[in-house]
């Protein structure tokens, strides 16, 4: 019976250490959790979480924000591959004004071509 009593004795100590250290260590979990919440709260908030939820959540919303988006792309590529390939021209005909001796001819060839499909 000495060794149970020995036995639960220290089951006690164990215990009331436990109790002792626990709480302050919940405390200190908590506390961390609590900034971890702060910090996502602030972040949903910052990213407009709200509308986005009701923008995503309506099909005729997303429907047309996807509209309008592939309408500016297609816009803005189009815009874009023109203003690249007048600058290309441009350059061309600024190489062949220059009469370099290998590549104007080719450029002029090109440039002649060009011409006739006009």
């Amino acid at each position: 019976m000495s060794t149970m009593n020995i036995n639960t004795d220290k089951k006690k100590t164990e215990q009331k250490a436990i109790v002792n250290d626990h709480p302050f260590e919940l405390r200190h979990e908590v506390k961390n959790l609590n900034s971890r919440l702060d910090g996502i709260y602030k972040a949903m908030e910052s990213v407009e979480f709200k509308d986005l939820l009701e923008n995503y959540s309506s099909t005729k919303r997303r429907l047309m924000s996807n509209f309008t988006a592939g309408i500016a792309r297609g816009l803005g590529m189009s815009l874009g591959t023109v203003v690249v390939l007048a600058l290309l021209g441009w350059l061309l005909s600024l190489i062949v004004d220059m009469n370099l001796p290998g590549i104007g001819r080719y450029i002029a060839e090109l440039q002649g071509y060009i011409d006739q499909a006009k």
